[in-house]
């Protein structure tokens, strides 16, 4: 099974096509550009460059979120587009789960964490067991020291990933000490391969839709949303 899986769901554009689990080829660019002008030209740069026609895509994914609205719609209309002219299936990966893909190893207990603004981050906690990272709490987005102090009552040594480690990196350090700890670099932020590699579990299992039925998965309203909530709140 052919997968293409996309992700804008943050800065990083990001593309990649797996097959039956082998990866074959992957792009990922963090220029500061906008998605809306970079993901369809990297889309069809890797296509050529493997040889593969869209038509021999089996599966489309994408990276549905939490992260950038604006990016989310992109990606997620992207592969809707593609999947809805072939008459394909797609799946929609948590942007979560996708980051926990890009530390898997068994027993370790990953936290990607996305930066939310005003010091806040979407989160999730896992536990990796058989080279799959199990989601052991709710999707989230609260503040990093909610986050730290669930850590804590957990007792357990995390692994961070996602662009809200830059930020936060110090913070964690400083209140859990030797209870957490970073990967290089270059696995810090969203992979297109591990946005396949989700959708091929998640395809494994059963979990298929169609293209009418991705959504993004924006976890929380935007900023504009509760502003205006706000102020018609406060009018009434």
């Amino acid at each position: 099974m052919k997968v293409l899986a996309l992700d804008s769901s943050s800065t990083v554009a990001a593309a990649a096509v797996m097959d039956d689990g082998q990866l074959l080829g992957e792009y990922s660019i963090n220029d500061g550009r906008t998605h809306s002008t970079k993901l369809m030209p990297i889309i069809n740069d890797l296509l050529n460059r493997l040889g593969i026609m869209p038509e021999d895509i089996d599966l489309f994914a994408a990276a549905n979120g939490p992260g950038s609205f604006t990016g989310l719609r992109i990606g997620v209309t992207t592969a809707k587009a593609m999947a809805y002219a072939l008459g394909k299936p797609v799946i929609g990966v948590p942007t979560l789960d996708a980051l926990a893909y890009n530390i898997v190893l068994d027993g370790i207990f990953t936290c990607p964490i996305m930066d939310a603004r005003n010091n806040q981050v979407y989160t999730a906690l896992y536990k990796c067991n058989d080279r799959y990272p199990e989601r052991i709490t709710e999707y989230m987005g609260l503040p990093i020291e909610e986050l730290v102090e669930i850590i804590k009552e957990k007792n357990i040594k995390v692994i961070f990933v996602g662009d809200g480690v830059e930020k936060h990196r110090e913070y964690l350090k400083k209140q859990l000490g030797d209870k957490c700890g970073f990967p290089p670099e270059h696995l810090l932020l969203m992979k297109g391969s591990s946005v396949a590699k989700a959708a091929i579990d998640m395809a494994s299992g059963g979990i298929l839709e169609n293209c009418f039925d991705m959504v993004p998965f924006y976890l929380r309203k935007s900023q504009a949303e509760r502003e205006y909530e706000k102020r018609i709140s406060g009018n009434s």
